[in-house]
């Protein structure tokens, strides 16, 4: 057991790693790997809200919705504690990270339609996964985004220090190639570890 969990842990991370492989939350992925600081800040906002929402619609899903054989409204449940836990976390952060709160601007709120939390929710149901494995998913799949949005935040601060991108690659454009090349060096972890 302990065996299978590590490996959905390794593969949530790199293998399969949210950002890199799915393509997933690529609008705060985007917008927010303009900074190191606000990039990590974001990152740890999805490790907290993916991995509780996770926590929260396994038993939902498992204990209500399908001894009632409502599975098909899943996705509206999905999103309304997705949508709560975003609250959640925005009220948390108003209080004890005001900066932080300022510099995300609307995008925390955007976190209840960013498709990575709802997407764990999603793979979760599709691989049928017990809690433990739920959870140890959704933990692997955030830090995965977290690892991506910031070793992109990283190379953009850095290049922009170098200053020579040319003027139609700024902003988006040179985060989408470093998004695509760091794409291609997880390739290289494929086969190491599936689920």
């Amino acid at each position: 057991m302990a065996i299978n969990l590590l490996m959905i842990f390794i593969a949530a991370v790199l293998t399969q790693n949210i950002a890199f492989t799915y393509l997933l939350g690529m609008c705060p992925f985007i917008s927010l790997s303009k900074s190191l600081r606000t990039a990590s800040g974001m990152g740890f906002a999805v490790i907290f809200v993916v991995t509780l929402t996770a926590l929260i619609n396994w038993p939902i899903y498992n204990y209500i919705l399908v001894p009632l054989h409502s599975e098909l409204i899943y996705y509206i449940v999905f999103i309304i504690v997705i949508a709560g836990t975003v609250q959640l976390v925005e009220m948390i952060m108003e209080k004890f990270f005001p900066v932080l709160q300022a510099a995300f601007g609307i995008f925390l709120p955007l976190i209840t339609v960013n498709c990575t939390v709802l997407a764990v929710s999603l793979f979760m149901v599709i691989r049928s996964y017990n809690y433990l494995q739920t959870v140890v998913f959704a933990f692997g799949a955030s830090i995965g985004w977290i690892i991506a949005i910031v070793i992109v935040a990283a190379i953009n601060e850095k290049l922009a220090l170098v200053g020579d991108i040319p003027r139609g690659m700024k902003g988006p454009g040179i985060i989408m190639t470093i998004a695509g090349i760091l794409s291609l060096a997880f390739l290289g972890f494929a086969g190491m570890v599936t689920v």
